[in-house]
């Protein structure tokens, strides 16, 4: 099983990224797909989660900027990012859960900087 994400880079604060994670590899069914991340000398923190059903959950940093999303069909995930702050810097990881077992992406660095 491989996730590959996409869409990092650098952005002007106010600015927005989107990030994509494709899953590849897997045959069965995703039941969660989400986003955590990691700032520099800091643990890695959860971000948003939706369910297979479309259900969501934001941390409480993001929410109201980001905006979570997936394709079933693609087994992809995306996250929308509005309204961006310098303290948004991180390495962005996805992760899906599936009845047997849980999966990270490699992920890809969102830089938020003048």
């Amino acid at each position: 099983v491989q996730l590959q994400a996409f869409g990092g880079g650098l952005v002007q604060p106010g600015g927005s990224l989107r990030l994509s994670c494709a899953v590849s590899g897997f045959v069965g069914r995703i039941n969660f797909m989400g986003w955590y991340r990691q700032a520099p000398g800091k643990q890695r923190d959860f971000i948003a989660v939706v369910t297979r059903g479309g259900m969501t959950n934001y941390a409480d940093a993001v929410k109201g900027r980001f905006t979570i999303a997936r394709d079933n069909a693609a087994n992809t995930v995306y996250l929308q990012m509005d309204d961006l702050k310098p303290e948004d810097t991180a390495v962005y990881y996805c992760n899906v859960g599936t009845s047997a077992d849980n999966y990270w992406g490699q992920g890809t660095l969102v830089t938020v900087s003048s």
